[in-house]
C-alpha cells in the first residue's frame, strides 16, 4: 500500500504505461515482419492476397490499441495525483493491453468467424474498457486526484455505455460468428447513446466558484 507519493510519481506511472502500450503496439507488426524474413522471395501482391487475414487483424488491433491509449490519455490528463487503487487498476488495464497481440495472432491464424476467438478478443476489450472506467470512477470519488482547473469534468457514463455495447457485440459474435468482429461497429452508437442518457456532462465533485464579497450584483 502506498504511504507517500512524490510529484514525479504520476509522471512515472504514465511513462511506464506509455512504454508498455508502445511495446504492445509494436508486437502487432512482428507477424507481418515474419512473412518476409523466411529466406524466400515474395511478390507483394501474393503476400497481401495470401495473408489478408494477418493484415486485417493487424489493422483492427492497431486501431483498438490506439483508441484505448487515447482514452487513457484523456483520463490521466485530468489527474494530478493517483492512489494505490488507481495504480493497481492501471496494471489491470495494462495486462489487457499487452494481451491484445496474442488475441490478434489468434485472429490471423483462425479468422474472424470463429466464435471462441471472437469472444476472447472482445472479452479482452471489455476488461480494458471496464478497468479504465473504474479508474475514472475512483478519480470521481476522490476529487483531490483531479487537477483543480478541470475538477469535476470526468464522466464515466460513456465508458459504461461502451461496456454495454461490447457485451452485446460479444454475445452476437458468438451466436452469429459469420459476422465476425463487424459487430464492433456497434461502438459507433456509444456517442449517441451517451448523449441520450446524459443530456449534459456529469460534473461530480465540482465546487461552485465563490462569489466575490466585494460585489453584490456581479458588476464593478
Amino acid at each position: 500500500m502506498l504511504t507517500s507519493r512524490t510529484p514525479r510519481g504520476l509522471d512515472r506511472l504514465v511513462n511506464f504505461t506509455d512504454a508498455a502500450v508502445a511495446i504492445a503496439i509494436t508486437l502487432l507488426v512482428l507477424p507481418l515482419v515474419d512473412l518476409v524474413t523466411d529466406g524466400k522471395e515474395h511478390e507483394l501482391r501474393t503476400i497481401f492476397e495470401d495473408e489478408r487475414g494477418t493484415f486485417l487483424a493487424f489493422a483492427i488491433s492497431f486501431v483498438v490499441i490506439a483508441s484505448f491509449w487515447s482514452g487513457h490519455h484523456r483520463v490521466f490528463e485530468h489527474l494530478q495525483d493517483y492512489s494505490s487503487a488507481v495504480l493497481w487498476v492501471n496494471f489491470l488495464w495494462l495486462a489487457s493491453i499487452v494481451f491484445i497481440p496474442f488475441t490478434t495472432q489468434l485472429l490471423a491464424d483462425q479468422g474472424t468467424d470463429t466464435a471462441p476467438v471472437n469472444a476472447l478478443y472482445i472479452g479482452t476489450m471489455i476488461v480494458t474498457t471496464a478497468s479504465l472506467a473504474l479508474i475514472e470512477v475512483l478519480a470521481i470519488r476522490d476529487p483531490s486526484l483531479q487537477r483543480a482547473e478541470v475538477r469535476g469534468q470526468l464522466d464515466a457514463r460513456g465508458a459504461f455505455v461502451a461496456i454495454g455495447l461490447l457485451l452485446v457485440a460479444l454475445v452476437l459474435s458468438v451466436v452469429t460468428p459469420v459476422v465476425g468482429l463487424y459487430w464492433l461497429f456497434l461502438l459507433f452508437l456509444s456517442g449517441p447513446l451517451t448523449r441520450l442518457f446524459g443530456v449534459r456532462p456529469h460534473r461530480v465533485g465540482a465546487s461552485p466558484v465563490p462569489e466575490d464579497p466585494g460585489r453584490s450584483d456581479g458588476r464593478d
